[in-house]
């Protein structure tokens, strides 16, 4: 409790904040933060999405703040969104997800991992960040008498707009931008209710130049943002026991320090 009011001492916002959040989780970040404003950064994102201690914890390892705050974002939200709408939009977008969640063994599909993020579609949400809503995958949309299918829809209750997620197994390529630039039409036209904000769309890539996406977007009317996403391989069967686990590793480790002692 001493250390709660030394720290937020000079900072009467950021204690009134801090007061919203449970103990646990201020503790948390009284001993994982660095400053007032990472710090502000957690306390509001676990106010607003009601994060528990574990979801907190999951979000400091992953480095959130640093990846929303800190990487740039590529984006035309100022150039076809009002300026209100425009900020909000940037503050929803991350320049990178994380899908450690996913359990990949092996290179797949497109819709191989479309239909892993489906099943872990909690782990998903949480990850893209608080306000969304999923809607459906392979939403279809159509156009006289063709059909098109939008990778995962969502709706995001704070920008009050449809958010399209098109999925990309490989580099970003501009062409990209203009199928979802379509795609962004016709949601406009059949889906968005009178009352809603344009749609978003925000396209997953492996890995984007931030030039080339810059160019792609150039001239787009409607608002589309670009980010990289990663996730963790998982080993083989069949490399399962090829290699030392954790534990091996640490009792090797401490096994070494220990002969280097005796020959000192």
């Amino acid at each position: 409790m001493r250390q709660f009011y030394m720290e937020y001492a000079n900072n009467e916002e950021l204690r009134a904040l801090a007061f919203q959040v449970p103990w646990g989780q201020n503790i948390l970040l009284l001993s994982k933060t660095k400053d007032d404003q990472e710090r502000r950064f957690y306390l509001e994102q676990t106010k607003e999405a009601a994060w528990s201690r574990k979801t907190l914890l999951n979000m400091l390892k992953a480095n959130t703040y640093e990846r929303q705050l800190k990487t740039p974002k590529k984006h035309n939200f100022k150039e076809t969104l009002p300026i209100h709408l425009s900020e909000q939009a940037n503050e929803i977008l991350k320049s990178k997800y994380t899908l450690d969640f996913l359990t990949v063994e092996e290179p797949i599909l497109e819709r191989q991992l479309e239909n892993k993020i489906i099943v872990h579609i909690r782990d998903f949400i949480l990850e893209l960040g608080y306000g969304f809503t999923y809607i459906g995958n392979q939403y279809k949309l159509s156009l006289n008498d063709k059909e098109y299918y939008v990778d995962l829809l969502f709706f995001h209750r704070k920008l009050q707009c449809l958010v399209a997620i098109d999925l990309k197994m490989g580099e970003f390529e501009p062409e990209f931008a203009g199928k979802m630039n379509f795609y962004l039409n016709l949601l406009n036209k059949e889906t968005r209710m009178p009352h809603e904000n344009p749609s978003i769309g925000i396209i997953l890539c492996a890995e984007k130049d931030h030039v080339e996406v810059e160019y792609a977007l150039s001239g787009i009317q409607n608002p589309i943002g670009v980010a990289e996403y990663s996730y963790k391989k998982k080993l083989p069967p069949n490399l399962k026991g090829e290699l030392p686990g954790v534990k091996e590793l640490r009792e090797s480790v401490q096994k070494k320090i220990k002969q280097s002692k005796k020959s000192i």
